[in-house]
């Protein structure tokens, strides 16, 4: 359109249009200008500009009728919050939109169903104020957007409802929590041709981990139908992580983990009964029963659409917020929004408090856990907006879901828990920008949790957020990486739960010098591996359900250990990337083992289990064979289908050379190759024979690691877990002391790596000393020692200099 007063089509809109069409539309503008010819498909449309908000102003003359509604705001209580907005919003809809306007929209409108070669096509109809989607404030969902708007009629009704909703409580509310009240913000309304993804499918795509900020993931969630019900947590998403340094690589697999959502609902179109009428152009139904075990994106669709977010990203020089649809009849995938991100991009990662329960207490639901940190109060049980007076100071909100009509409420919570929504919800969002601890997804908080009962929510877990009964304590640890120096000595990590992997990957480290997949087998995989090789040897009714339920979506229920395990060492060589993570093979012993789900049928009874069938002897052995022939499946899938090289493996109660021998060729036979990709394989120095024998293990091993527990049990001949004997348990014993640094000696003289990955770093101060004047390459440290234990390392090199 030449010569328009009120309207910018999206190719003559860049993003210093901010102050014409407002956030929204600016970042749509300046991506499609910038990224279609990429290949990025952004559907067309045009800006109503602020312009058109201030002539509507300003020929209506009721600038100063809303200054002075807005002045009248108590700004202490906001009580009068809502009589005010009502009035503000009453206001605009009664008056009329200029001639001049309507006639350019007229325009605009026929030009874009031209274009879209439709008479009247289908428009998304979205709000988007100056002050909207900065890197400083979001404004997400506060003002209205509308879907599925059809003929000039309903554009213009959208039109003025848009305006209208400037002044929403939500929004003006939010105005006075960032700090906009004193400015003159106008709103721009964006009309973009409608994706037919209410036949496909749509969601959101983060550029980094929303949690964490861990900047190496993009995070995508998808659902069936328009993208209203993940936006406002409405169901419970798939959700994809992917990892950007692979994503380079076309012959890897990118894609870390995903998960499937329950996606209980999908938005459609509606068939429209008033051509006015805005309330019905959507309806939710039911997902069909078949549809809510499919994944909503393919992977090759998940790849794409990270591609993009990697691009969108580079063009802003910030993390995004990016919104996608796919249509139904093109099975074309579209971005129809992006923001950049306004939680972590506002924060240094390297600066934190550590929280940790003292002490745990009875499990009541768990969910998605926001953040990192603990709360607790009573618990208020909130079905809409309208009860919001019940919510008081100092309690924690219990809702289905939430939408900003909710904004004022969450802003009041100690916490925050919801039945339905992922990590991109909208409960989500303001969660995190709130700074308020949050579990979202737990399916049924107001079943499990009753009003005014006293809770504790706890996000310091983990991914998985718990919500516990009573109100227990915690403690704060405050933490600053930002200008740690780090020994010669190399420090890594121990550990287990990959769910803390991104949050631990900031602290000062060389990487992870064991991790162990126990953790993983027992909390989250929790059937033995042989059940799933050979189901026909379990005959109880209630364990085969047990199993059938947790391999849901699986054909071949080997592939669920396979990919779960895959899974979660991949999140933990990303987190750590291109450090080295250690992954230890399994070492369960033989009741461990039993308690797994069909465990009982697969493992024998040992009178002594400490000293029985565990770590390398079952490897090769046809009593478990199958399972450790699906824990190389796994490994071989993270390094060789994933690319993630810097993982490294490692072998547990390796007893004698030839048994080494072995488990490397049971290895090599299930396409685990020695030095293949740069594969390293490590054994775990734990007993006499591994030190007496120690320059053969070199020639077979890349690598020695010592675990100072066992190698300290079978050195004094004690089992620690016997109350008996356990005093003498001491791995300060000159006997243990000699054995390590005959380790170390053998180690250097082979030129191969050596590291300790037992306790006594962690546990025994003086131990640091000890292991830097023997010269060992790196010490492993549990977390909450990990400083302390760097301290220790800087002061014992000095001493050595």
């Amino acid at each position: 359109m030449k010569n328009a007063k009120y309207i910018l089509f999206f190719d003559q809109i860049k993003k210093e249009s901010i102050p014409l069409v407002g956030g929204k539309n600016a970042a749509l503008g300046e991506m499609y200008n910038q990224l279609t010819s990429n290949g990025i498909q952004i559907p067309y449309g045009f800006a109503i500009t602020t312009s058109a908000y201030h002539y509507f102003c300003n020929v209506n003359n009721i600038k100063v009728d809303l200054d002075k509604l807005i002045s009248e705001i108590n700004t202490t209580t906001f009580e009068n919050l809502f009589e005010i907005g009502q009035k503000a919003r009453a206001l605009i809809r009664s008056k009329p939109i200029p001639k001049e306007i309507v006639s350019e929209i007229q325009l605009a409108y026929f030009e874009l169903s031209s274009i879209c070669t439709t008479e009247n096509c289908d428009v998304a109809v979205r709000s988007s104020a100056t002050s909207e989607d900065l890197p400083s404030a979001s404004f997400a969902g506060q003002m209205q957007s509308f879907l599925n708007i059809t003929g000039e009629i309903q554009l213009l009704e959208a039109v003025k409802e848009c305006l209208a909703s400037l002044f929403t409580d939500r929004a003006i509310k939010y105005r006075f929590d960032m700090n906009f009240d004193k400015l003159d913000i106008a709103i721009s309304i964006g009309v973009q041709q409608m994706v037919r993804s209410d036949l496909a499918s749509s969601g959101v795509a983060f550029t980094i981990d929303p949690d964490t900020g861990f900047e190496n993931t993009l995070i995508i969630n998808g659902i069936w139908g328009l993208g209203e019900n993940c936006v406002q947590g409405t169901v419970i998403p798939d959700e994809w992580v992917v990892f950007k340094p692979t994503l380079k690589n076309n012959n890897w697999n990118p894609i870390l983990k995903k998960k499937l959502g329950t996606k209980e609902l999908t938005m459609v179109y509606s068939d429209r009964l008033s051509k006015k009428d805005l309330s019905n152009t959507t309806i939710n139904i039911r997902t069909e029963k078949e549809k809510k075990v499919q994944y909503s994106l393919s992977d090759a669709e998940v790849v794409q659409l990270s591609k993009w977010g990697i691009l969108i990203e580079q063009l802003y020089h910030c993390p995004m917020d990016i919104e996608w649809a796919k249509d139904g009849i093109t099975q074309r995938l579209y971005i129809v929004q992006a923001r950049p991100e306004t939680v972590h991009s506002k924060h240094n990662r390297k600066i934190k408090n550590g929280y940790k329960l003292l002490k745990k207490g009875t499990v009541i639901t768990t969910g998605i856990a926001l953040g990192d940190q603990i709360t607790s109060g009573k618990a208020r049980i909130i079905r809409s907006p309208k009860e919001a007076h019940l919510l008081k100071s100092g309690e924690i909100l219990v809702t289905d879901s939430t939408n900003p009509d909710w904004d004022p409420i969450l802003k009041k919570a100690a916490g925050i828990i919801t039945n339905k929504g992922g990590r991109t919800s909208h409960a989500a969002i303001v969660a995190r920008e709130l700074g308020t601890v949050a579990i979202v997804g737990t399916q049924n908080a107001t079943e499990k949790i009753t009003n005014g009962q006293e809770i504790t929510l706890s996000c310091a877990e983990g991914k998985i957020g718990i919500a516990y009964d009573g109100l227990l304590s915690w403690e704060i640890t405050p933490l600053d990486f930002s200008d740690q120096e780090l020994p010669q000595t190399k420090p890594m990590l121990l550990l287990a739960d990959p769910e803390k992997a991104f949050d631990y990957c900031e602290y000062p480290n060389e990487g992870v010098g064991l991790m162990r997949i126990e953790f993983v087998v027992s909390n989250t995989i929790k059937i033995h591996p042989l059940a799933l090789c050979e189901p026909e040897k379990i005959k109880d009714e209630s364990i085969k359900n047990k199993i059938l339920e947790l391999t849901k979506g699986y054909d071949d229920p080997r592939n669920y250990f396979v990919n779960t395990l895959a899974e979660s060492v991949a999140l933990v060589a990303a987190a750590f990337y291109p450090k080295d993570v250690i992954v230890r093979m399994s070492d369960f012993k033989t009741n461990e083992y039993a308690n797994l789900i069909g465990g009982n049928y697969f493992e024998p009874k040992e009178e002594n289990p400490m000293l029985g069938f565990r770590g390398a002897s079952r490897y090769y052995n046809p009593l478990y064979q199958k399972g450790f022939a699906l824990e190389c499946e796994a490994m071989k899938k993270v390094r060789n289908e994933m690319g993630l090289l810097n993982v490294k493996l490692m072998i547990p109660f390796c007893r004698t050379i030839e048994e080494g021998e072995k488990v490397i060729e049971e290895m090599r036979s299930n396409g685990l190759v020695q030095g293949e990709n740069g594969l390293e394989i490590y054994v775990m120095i734990e007993l006499p024979s591994n030190v007496l024998l120690a320059d053969q293990f070199a020639q077979l091993f890349d690598g020695f690691s010592i675990g100072s527990n066992d190698l300290t049990q079978l050195t004094l001949g004690i089992d620690r877990d016997s109350a008996l004997v356990n005093p003498i348990f001491n791995e300060e014993n000159q006997a243990v002391k000699q054995l390590i640094h005959q380790t170390i000696l053998v180690a250097k003289r082979n030129g191969i790596k050596v590291g300790i990955c037992g306790q006594a770093p962690s546990d025994i101060p003086g131990y640091i000393s000890f292991l830097t004047e023997e010269g060992i390459d790196s010490i492993s440290f549990n977390p909450d020692a990990l400083l302390k234990g760097i301290e220790l390392l800087l002061d014992a090199e000095k001493v050595l200099l």
